[in-house]
């Protein structure tokens, strides 16, 4: 368990620091592009952020579950706090910003975090009655539905999608009755099919992402760029600080389109890389819950890891085409201060549980042993 949670570091070191070295090149020849002068302080608070996750023991909010519930509260007041007009910050037509001062703040960042911890615990806690209808499904479909509420009327879709599959995924893993589960399942979809249908800017946006060569020019501008970048960068790429289409062609080059100016420079040798390594560190998550030491453990490590996995997807898949675009940030590498600490804070969460795991059998022919002994 400790060579997972030492890969699960590294992998992550090494993605942070490429994040840190692909914003000081993004930020060359951009007028007031200098994306370093917060992001190395938000590194440090989420660095200590990771440290203390990992410290404590994650059982404490077993044990007094006042704490997560008080989290979870906070949390639900600052999403209610961005919605007021006059406190939360309004950028592009959504209000999803708190400002601190020279700081802002996301509280859907800190809402995907504080919903997973909750989930986990009311899993662990009801974890005889998940099967059932009123416990299993409808409490904590409650709670979902609130949060994810709150987020879409911001608007942030993304986040909502995002937090509705990994919410269904843990609930699945709790043992949620699929018989219990399909029917809102279903509704779901309808429901968002038919918001993406009646909202123009949002079928705008899937038009462009099926007609890319015909509205480059227009919606579909950042996605046509951003394959123009990767496919500019070729192998081995132009040369670090050496792109061009971060110049103005991809506006949000540093955010959710970092991706490209990454595959531009330094090619698919990079990017490949990069895919490798969120590959390990969901691995590496998977890993530990399936020898975490109780119920919470698990899925307190399973929501973390396909919670980091889903972004890191959604984001590759914007930027090459493969999906819409979503406006999900790569985790580790996107320019953003609240991103930052909240997934460094799930990693030091991850190694928590690692570190209080049990030891998996080294033994191969254990498992045969115990059925034998079972059947004599």
């Amino acid at each position: 368990m400790r060579r997972i949670a030492v890969t699960l570091f590294f992998s992550v070191a090494a993605l942070t620091a490429l994040g840190m070295v692909m914003l000081v090149s993004a930020s060359i020849g951009v007028k007031e592009g200098n994306y370093l002068v917060m992001q190395p302080i938000w590194c440090c608070v989420g660095l200590i952020a990771c440290w203390a996750a990992a410290a404590l023991d994650y059982r404490v909010f077993k044990r007094l579950p006042w704490i997560n519930i008080g989290i979870f509260l906070v949390v639900l007041g600052l999403l209610v706090l961005v919605l007021i007009p006059s406190i939360g910050s309004r950028v592009n037509g959504a209000s999803r910003w708190l400002k601190l001062g020279p700081l802002s703040l996301q509280p859907s960042e800190l809402a995907k975090v504080a919903l997973v911890m909750l989930l986990a615990l009311y899993a662990d806690r009801y974890q005889r009655w998940m099967p059932t209808f009123w416990r299993g499904m409808v409490i904590p479909g409650v709670i979902v539905i609130v949060v994810l509420a709150l987020i879409f009327k911001e608007p942030d879709v993304g986040t909502v999608i995002l937090l509705a599959t990994v919410s269904s995924i843990m609930l699945l893993i709790a043992g949620i009755r699929w018989r219990f589960f399909l029917p809102p399942l279903i509704i779901g979809a309808v429901a968002l099919g038919c918001f993406l249908w009646n909202n123009p800017m949002r079928s705008e946006r899937i038009y462009s992402w099926l007609h890319v060569e015909e509205t480059k020019l227009g919606k579909g501008m950042q996605a046509y760029q951003a394959m123009v970048a990767l496919g500019s960068g070729g192998v081995t790429g132009v040369g670090l600080g050496d792109g061009r289409q971060k110049l103005g062609f991809i506006p949000e080059h540093h955010t959710d389109f970092i991706f490209s100016v990454i595959g531009e420079e330094l090619g698919l040798i990079a990017t490949v890389g990069i895919v490798l390594a969120f590959v390990l560190v969901v691995g590496c998550g998977l890993y530990i819950a399936c020898y975490a030491s109780d119920t919470f453990g698990m899925l307190l490590a399973a929501g973390i890891t396909f919670l980091i996995g889903f972004q890191a997807v959604i984001n590759i898949g914007v930027v090459t085409g493969s999906l819409p675009n979503k406006g999900i940030s790569l985790p580790f590498l996107s320019y953003g201060g609240s991103n930052l600490v909240v997934m460094l804070a799930s990693v030091g969460l991850l190694i928590n549980v690692a570190r209080h795991g049990r030891e998996p059998n080294t033994n191969p022919f254990a498992l045969v042993d115990e059925l034998a002994s079972e059947i004599s």
